[in-house]
């Protein structure tokens, strides 16, 4: 079983992706994880709202319109109206200063592409976590006892980075999680601009990481009213847990 895992700097934070493979070579997932890494800086290039020349500030300043943008773009964009109507707004990419700004979702997307590009490659284990939100495929490998197990992720308490407060046993899916951890309260309802009161951390389970990615925005905002939206047909497969903003105390479906 040949092993690699890499972690690089991109979006402005950490891209850790772990792979194994019983069946192509070290130097084949050497060229792999080359490949997302391209991609990934690819991603910056296209979506930073940092980058004055990145095609969502040319839509952001108006340079441009979305059909003007490469397919890339356009399916971000469509995928975002997608989870705005499914978090009945309060997951809303247009609703910021300057405009559209998906960053709230793409990470989710990028790493799904992440995932399916390596295993395209010919990796059988699988995991990508782009600063939160997670890819996984074909469950974890265990050197110790060559036994294929699910992945195990935790989420940790917001306000004490030490304790795990629910464990995520998963093989194949996307599993995303929002808060206050790394960037403090930067996540605003849509609604009325400020700082989102809904809770305090929410992680979202399934199997499209775009999806994740949006819902756990989503839930930072709606709080427990969110819990309604998750009997919509289209996220019956997916799951949330939330952390409570002004108690000690959590929710989950």
């Amino acid at each position: 079983m040949n092993h690699l895992r890499s972690h690089f700097s991109v979006w402005g934070s950490v891209v850790d992706v772990d792979i194994a493979s019983g069946s192509v070579s070290a130097a084949d997932l050497d060229m792999a994880m080359q490949s997302v890494k391209e991609f990934c800086l690819g991603v910056d290039q296209d979506f930073s709202t940092y980058s004055d020349t990145s095609w969502v500030t040319r839509l952001r300043t108006q340079q441009v319109e979305i059909t003007d943008c490469p397919e890339s773009v356009q399916e971000v964009w469509n995928l975002s109206l997608q989870a705005k109507h499914l978090s009945d707004g309060a997951f809303d990419p247009w609703a910021v200063p300057g405009g559209f700004d998906p960053s709230g979702l793409v990470k989710g997307w990028a790493a799904d592409i992440c995932a399916e590009l390596l295993v395209g490659a010919g990796a059988e284990h699988v995991q990508v976590n782009a600063a939160g939100d997670l890819a996984l495929r074909g469950g974890f490998f265990d050197a110790s006892d060559g036994v294929v197990k699910p992945w195990k992720i935790g989420v940790v308490n917001p306000e004490n980075r030490t304790e795990v407060v629910k464990v995520y046993e998963i093989t194949d899916g996307a599993i995303a999680t929002s808060g206050t951890y790394e960037r403090g309260a930067h996540i605003h309802d849509p609604l009325n601009g400020l700082i989102a009161i809904g809770a305090k951390s929410a992680t979202a389970t399934g199997s499209l990481g775009w999806l994740c990615d949006a819902l756990a925005t989503a839930v930072m905002v709606g709080g427990q009213e969110s819990a309604k939206w998750f009997g919509q047909p289209e996220l019956v497969d997916y799951r949330v847990f939330a952390v409570n903003r002004h108690e000690e105390s959590s929710w989950e479906i």
